[in-house]
């Protein structure tokens, strides 16, 4: 019985050898909004026997969350956790050539982090691959008003994620940001509601800007 216990495990370990599964792209970046697919590889050597096919996608957070199932040919949505509900597809037309495509749409911030993609047929391997989600702060919109005294109130609102650094300048260049008065909020998808306030006193026309800096993303949007 030793023996034969020896011998299962070594043709069990050269199976698993033979069996392996790739990730042509280890790190996906996605804006906030959009779509994503991410992509593991595996062998299939001829006609794909879908009933010998159990493919998992997986997310590891503190708590694994199941993500997607194909088990032995048949979905199972029954372990789906609620974050991905309704979101989540496997391209299967694309099984037959070895690709386990999952499809995550309308990309919220949560879904950030990383996935475990196991495919078992005949053998059985895994990859780990990372998504990465940015919300760039795209739109800005303006607010100015007078309080009299030629005094106005200056504002400007984004959102976005992570948090930016809100900078005023007028049309010299020159750096008015300690005269602004910035506040945050977060709302329920996580963006960061960003809203900045100038008061400045001014007779004449003149251009001010506002820049939303997100230094994590290396990006600005300026209004």
């Amino acid at each position: 019985k030793p023996l034969l216990l020896y011998i299962f495990l070594f043709y069990w370990h050269f199976l698993n050898a033979l069996f392996t599964v790739e990730a042509p792209q280890s790190l996906y970046t996605v804006e906030y909004g959009n779509n994503v697919t991410m992509e593991c590889t595996f062998p299939v050597n001829g006609k794909l026997k879908f009933r010998d096919l159990s493919v998992s996608w997986e997310k590891k957070d503190d708590l694994k969350k199941q993500v997607y199932v194909l088990l032995k040919g048949e979905e199972d949505f029954k372990s789906q956790h609620s974050d991905f509900k309704g979101r989540i597809k496997l391209l299967k037309e694309k099984l037959n050539l070895g690709q386990s495509l999952l499809q995550i749409t309308n990309v919220k911030l949560r879904d950030a982090g990383f996935y475990r993609c196991l495919i078992g047929y005949g053998g059985a391997d895994y990859k780990t691959v990372n998504l990465k989600v940015k919300a760039p702060y795209r739109t800005i919109s303006q607010g100015v008003v007078s309080i009299g005294d030629n005094t106005w109130k200056l504002t400007c609102q984004s959102e976005g994620y992570p948090r930016a650094e809100v900078i005023w300048r007028n049309r010299e260049y020159e750096d008015l940001t300690d005269k602004a008065n910035t506040s945050y909020e977060t709302g329920s998808d996580q963006l960061y509601r960003v809203t900045s306030t100038l008061t400045i006193k001014s007779r004449i026309d003149e251009n001010f800007y506002c820049i939303f800096w997100n230094k994590e993303l290396q990006e600005n949007t300026s209004a």
